[in-house]
């Protein structure tokens, strides 16, 4: 029971953690790019019970491939490198997908969501670890 507990408040922390990074990213500093590379094909909202459903998966298998299987060794390090791997090959197959199959997809763009998916997916990571480690706080 203690095991699940902690697990799932590394997993809650990951999700807000990518949540809020992602939204900040999304939202305010990388939206002029993205209107830039993709506009034309962007809705006007996006898709809420769609976006929820994204983070609450990637942050499972952040929590399957990165967190979790690192919960007896102490620090972030090595949680760090398998969420940026984890990270780097999610949006690359999204962003090399694109490349491939669309129209006038910007290389640069994917470049950029690629390095991306690899940063947010470590901190994300790095703060779901951070709580593996430290539960229960006292």
């Amino acid at each position: 029971m203690q095991l699940m507990s902690k697990l799932l408040a590394a997993y809650i922390t990951t999700l807000l953690t990518m949540v809020l990074i992602d939204l900040v990213w999304l939202g305010v500093i990388a939206r002029p790019w993205y209107l830039q590379g993709i506009g034309h094909l962007m809705a006007e909202r996006p898709n809420v019970p769609v976006a929820v459903l994204f983070y609450a998966v990637f942050a499972l298998g952040l929590m399957v491939f990165a967190v979790a299987p690192q919960s007896s060794v102490p620090g972030w390090r090595a949680s760090a490198a398998a969420a940026a791997m984890f990270g780097f090959f999610c949006y690359a197959t999204y962003d090399l997908t694109n490349l491939a199959t669309l129209k006038n997809w910007p290389i640069w763009l994917a470049a950029l969501d690629m390095a991306w998916g690899v940063l947010v997916s470590v901190a994300s990571a790095v703060a779901g670890k951070a709580v593996l480690d430290r539960w229960p706080f006292s």
